[in-house]
């Protein structure tokens, strides 16, 4: 038994910064942000506006997308970074709109390669017979936990979430799934504060938000997003030339160059958000994966690889036929 993907879903915030918007307020260009980034634009959530609320927008939209009701999700697998409360965790939160009282409902961190992490969990689920119909979840804030006087990060991140529904399936739907992790590096991608230090981060009085090596993260995820791609085609005994879409973290242009000419895939089989959304964290390879799919590139019988790094480090891989 498998797991495939039936529906996806996506929300932006309405507010959009631009590069020029940033140019006024910090020494930058537009020239020099996508020079480097590949970055134009990104959406930052409304003050009334929360990370639930995100989710619920991309969720109702992917269970629509599937042909099912709210009702119908038996397990929320919810990945986000920046969740509205300590707890209640975000899956819960969600599940109290949605109406799908009972259902198992959780939230993971492993910062942008949460929805890689999130996906694998229901995935297992549903291979198990444990769910029929299981709602996965990326959805950040980093708008919140951003320094807006640092250039480095400032012009990074934005806020959305995406999300997919998974049912069970006879024939391969999500083949495999990768998830690793390396401590040892986490000085280079890092936010400074935490619940059980003080102020939640972003709070102006604690000084706590988002710290980024960039060089160092830059090297970093082109070597271990390379290495991650040889491990999912070795496993599956696949050559690189049968993948159709590579389907990435968007955290920048260069580095998803890298990747896929690692994988040798033209541009033209990547599909690329970062140059509209920014850095979404753990939202960017569902949002990714939605426009992708409702622009219509995306086709059943497709083959996807999905990638992710993240603060940690984390990184992860999905192999799946849509």
């Amino acid at each position: 038994m498998y797991s495939r993907i039936v529906g996806t879903g996506s929300y932006l915030p309405a507010k959009v910064v631009t590069n020029f918007d940033l140019a006024q307020r910090m020494d930058t260009s537009d020239a020099w942000i996508r020079e480097r980034t590949g970055i134009e634009r990104r959406h930052i959530i409304a003050e009334a506006e929360s990370n639930v609320d995100m989710a619920e927008h991309a969720a109702r939209a992917a269970i629509a997308a599937a042909g099912l009701q709210p009702s119908d999700i038996d397990l929320i697998s919810y990945g986000t970074t920046t969740p509205d409360l300590v707890f209640p965790n975000c899956g819960c939160l969600l599940q109290a709109r949605l109406g799908c009282r009972g259902a198992p409902a959780f939230s993971l961190e492993a910062a942008c390669s949460g929805f890689i992490y999130a996906l694998a969990m229901a995935d297992k689920f549903v291979r198990a017979g444990e769910s029929q119909r299981a709602l996965v979840v990326g959805s950040e804030v980093l708008s919140r936990i951003t320094d807006h006087s640092d250039r480095n990060t400032a012009i990074l991140f934005g806020d959305g979430a995406g999300a997919v529904v998974l049912t069970p399936s006879e024939q391969p739907g999500i083949i495999s799934t990768h998830l690793h992790a390396d401590g040892s590096y986490q000085h280079l991608l890092y936010c400074t504060g935490g619940p059980a230090r003080g102020p939640a981060p972003g709070n102006m009085a604690s000084g706590d938000y988002v710290r980024m090596a960039g060089s160092e993260v830059f090297k970093l995820a082109v070597t271990l997003l390379g290495r991650i791609v040889d491990e999912t085609l070795a496993l599956n005994h696949l050559d690189r030339s049968a993948i159709d879409w590579l389907v990435p973290h968007q955290a920048n242009l260069r580095i998803i160059q890298a990747v896929a000419k690692k994988l040798g895939l033209p541009m033209e089989r990547v599909i690329v958000t970062v140059q509209e959304h920014g850095n979404t964290s753990t939202a960017s390879v569902p949002l990714a994966l939605d426009v992708g799919v409702r622009d219509g590139r995306i086709k059943r019988g497709d083959l996807l690889l999905l990638e992710a790094l993240g603060g940690g480090v984390t990184w992860g891989s999905a192999l799946l036929r849509y």
